[in-house]
Formats: C-alpha cells, sequence, structure tokens
C-alpha cells in the first residue's frame, strides 16, 4: 500500500513548498527513486522545471516535462518527471505532489509527499487532503520542517 508523507513547512508559501519539492527530489534521486512532480497546472511546472536547474549551487537534477519525455525519452531513462495531467506514464517511484487536489493516480505509487506551506491556505487544503487519505486507510506520517 501506498506510504503517504505530509511535510509540514514552519512558513512560506509556493517558492518555498517548491524548493523543499527540489531537495525531496535530490534526495529520493541519491536513493535511486523514480520521481513524478505534480502541480496544478502548465504554469507551476514550467517554474518547477526551471527552479530544478537553479534551486542549489552545484546540483543537477536530470528532469523533463512529460511533454518533453514523451518526445526525447522514449526508452525511459529520465529519473526525474513533472507534469499537471492526468497520467503520470509509467512512473510509480515517489509521487511529490504540489496540487492542490489529490491525483488520481496516486494509489499506483510507493510512496507519495504532500508539502504543506505555512500559510492557511495551503494548510487548509492540506488537511483536505490528509482526510481524504486517512479515510482510505493509508500509511500517514507528518514531518515537521
Amino acid at each position: 500500500m501506498t506510504r503517504v508523507d505530509f511535510y509540514v513547512l514552519a512558513d512560506g508559501g509556493d517558492q518555498h513548498r517548491s524548493v523543499f519539492a527540489c531537495r525531496l527530489a535530490e534526495k529520493a534521486l541519491g536513493h535511486g527513486m523514480g520521481i513524478y512532480i505534480h502541480t496544478d497546472g502548465a504554469a507551476d511546472t514550467s517554474r518547477i522545471d526551471q527552479l530544478l536547474w537553479t534551486f542549489r549551487d552545484g546540483s543537477f537534477l536530470p528532469h523533463l516535462t512529460m511533454e518533453e519525455a514523451a518526445r526525447e525519452d522514449t526508452d525511459h531513462l529520465t529519473p526525474v518527471l513533472l507534469g499537471h495531467g492526468d497520467s503520470p506514464g509509467d512512473e510509480d517511484g515517489l509521487l511529490i505532489n504540489l496540487s492542490s487536489a489529490v491525483p488520481d493516480f496516486f494509489s499506483r505509487f510507493q510512496r507519495v509527499a504532500e508539502i504543506v506551506g505555512g500559510n492557511e491556505k495551503d494548510r487548509r487544503k492540506a488537511r483536505d487532503r490528509f482526510r481524504f487519505y486517512r479515510d482510505r486507510g493509508y500509511e500517514l506520517n507528518t514531518h515537521n520542517i
């Protein structure tokens, strides 16, 4: 069964959530996991795409958007994929959910990371997602960052 981890940031909004998502992806990649970062839309996906190049000096996470992967990575070798659509392709390792809703495909992943910003709007939406997972019997873990 999918394990769901909520990472609750002490403060910050979308930028803090995005940087934490990059750090989490870097750590997961170091453990050999494939990663799919899910966002609410094309603008958010583009922002994460750019941030993965710049979030930390000296870091590089090989990544593609789902659209790029469909054209350029037919062998499915890219370990970090970014998207906002209905399907994460064949990925099933770690889902980093930056969307405000639980994606329909979450249960195919071994792990789900929900990153919660420090503002009340983010926390309210995260509480709804927490209840969704809890009510369906998923293992939940909370990490205060």
